[in-house]
């Protein structure tokens, strides 16, 4: 039975409905529907303060309207996905009229919030473009995480492959010898630049690069054969939303290869480093694929060398398009 057919208990809907029955909560699920925030988002935007945001999230919550997440000193919260109550937390978000004034009002801060994220991104991304690689030092080493990359990709032939969140052309460059057609996406133009260089530097003279929203990519639909997300999903409000739009760009039989950090605790990469969520647990990602369409296969732990202090474990995930794949000739090795 679906979970939109699963019913709720009297008790279980009586306080569903009391928890939903306020103005200002009503307005949280409206946002929610847009996607995940924090306290502090909703208190900027719903201009109340802490203690009163905290404790309308917490009888959502208590309702199972709403689901918490709790990363690092933060905790985020989205419409619960699963479930009865989430099913009744969506369907009266839905039932809100889009054009009252003052959800308006929330949408239009809402953005505004968000434009204001992304701008301090954008400014760390331009003042370190230069030295990307040498931040990700952080964790584990380089030549190992890449020699993980290569395994989940496998040894080809690869028509086309997908770069989201490009940086510095890293990727394309390991991965290029392999497919006919390399594409790199990233949002920020200072680094397109470096990676353009490094591409040229490399002998990588048919990728293409594009300046683009991961959310909106500027890509043909089920078009490539492998989607490489790499530490990108630690930057971004809506990773779930991403990994939905990366799914898309697959054509049948294609695979997502995600690489990102493991859960951690070192709260200055968010004060000193843009980085939005600190790491991802095994079962999140691999929910998010699984909701992208996806099978959810392997999953590899890269771990910095005796333990070291200071450097973080990197995980790969792989989601594999659910369609038959299309059989695929040898690559053009002159792509590289």
């Amino acid at each position: 039975m679906s979970s939109s057919a699963l019913p709720l208990g009297l008790d279980a809907l009586v306080t569903a409905l009391r928890a939903a029955g306020e103005d200002t909560r009503l307005r949280v699920l409206a946002l929610l529907a847009e996607g995940e925030l924090n306290v502090s988002d909703l208190t900027d935007i719903l201009g109340q303060s802490q203690p009163r945001i905290s404790r309308h999230l917490k009888l959502l919550v208590e309702a199972d309207l709403v689901d918490r997440h709790r990363e690092g000193a933060w905790a985020f919260f989205r419409l619960n996905e699963h479930g009865p109550a989430g099913v009744l937390a969506r369907s009266l978000a839905a039932r809100l009229d889009a054009s009252d004034p003052v959800l308006l009002a929330d949408r239009a801060r809402l953005a505004a919030v968000r434009a204001s994220r992304a701008e301090a991104a954008q400014a760390y991304f331009n003042r370190h473009a230069a030295d990307w690689d040498r931040i990700r030092s952080l964790h584990a080493p380089d030549a190992v995480v890449e020699a993980a990359i290569r395994d989940a990709v496998g040894g080809g032939p690869i028509r086309a492959l997908l770069d989201l969140g490009t940086g510095t052309g890293r990727i394309l460059s390991l991965l290029a010898p392999l497919a006919q057609r390399v594409v790199g996406v990233d949002a920020n133009h200072a680094m397109l630049a470096v990676a353009r260089a490094n591409l040229e530097a490399a002998g990588v003279r048919r990728a293409e690069l594009r300046q683009g929203d991961i959310y909106a990519l500027p890509v043909e639909r089920g078009a490539f054969d492998v989607v490489i997300v790499h530490q990108v999903l630690h930057y971004l409000d809506d990773p779930a939303r991403a990994l939905r739009e990366a799914a898309a760009a697959l054509a049948p039989g294609g695979r997502i290869v995600v690489v990102d950090f493991s859960p951690h605790d070192l709260e200055f990469l968010r004060e000193q480093h843009a980085h939005r969520r600190l790491g991802f647990a095994r079962e999140q990602v691999a929910g998010w694929l699984e909701d992208a369409g996806l099978a959810a296969g392997e999953h590899t732990l890269v771990s910095p060398p005796g333990g070291a202090q200071g450097q973080l474990t990197v995980s790969l995930w792989v989601g594999r398009d659910k369609r038959p794949a299309k059989t695929l000739r040898q690559p053009d090795r002159e792509t590289a």
